[in-house]
């Protein structure tokens, strides 16, 4: 499936399929539910990998966020659909898998009146420090790996310079 008509499945308020619609026009200043996922890569070290979202991501465009988001298209199953966006976003090929907030939801409004508005379960794997990334530069421009206090001390200076949905995980996350 092509990026141009990857689509994206549509939600109820309790967070049951209702449709589907094409990726490329879900995002608006009207946004519907839909379903969504993050995973938080670390290493043995205990690092986390943190991503700058491309310049061309139509939201929150070079945000720093936690090192993998996507979309699971209809019928697709999560960790699968984790495993797919890992290996396009990053390279990654992706170990255990485990959820650690399964009713993760949030919505926000970019200056530009973009909105998100997804239920989005949270995933954690962990990889081999050094493991190598061959970062897709059309949803990544930068990355770093840094422990989770480093990550905490930067959102607190400037928490304007990650994406909302990182923000909220990170708190709830401990």
């Amino acid at each position: 499936m092509s990026k141009t008509d990857e689509r994206v499945v549509l939600l109820d308020e309790q967070g049951r399929p209702i449709g589907d619609m094409p990726k490329s026009t879900v995002h608006h200043q009207d946004t519907p539910l839909h379903l969504a996922f993050s995973c938080w890569v670390m290493d043995v070290a205990e690092r986390v990998l943190v991503t700058r979202r491309s310049a061309v991501k139509r939201t929150w465009p070079l945000a720093w966020s936690n090192a993998i988001c996507g979309h699971p298209t209809p019928g697709e199953d999560m960790v699968e659909a984790v495993r797919r966006r890992a290996a396009t976003e990053l390279g990654l090929t992706l170990g255990s898998i485990e959820v650690v907030l399964p009713d993760f939801r949030y919505t926000a409004r970019m200056a530009n009146g973009i909105v998100e508005n997804e239920i989005c379960p949270v995933f954690r794997t962990v990889v081999a420090t050094g493991s190598p990334l061959r970062p897709d530069p059309a949803e990544v421009a930068d990355w770093r790996w840094t422990s989770m206090a480093e990550l905490r001390a930067d959102v607190a200076t400037d928490p304007d310079a990650f994406s909302p949905w990182m923000i909220g995980q990170l708190t709830q996350l401990g």
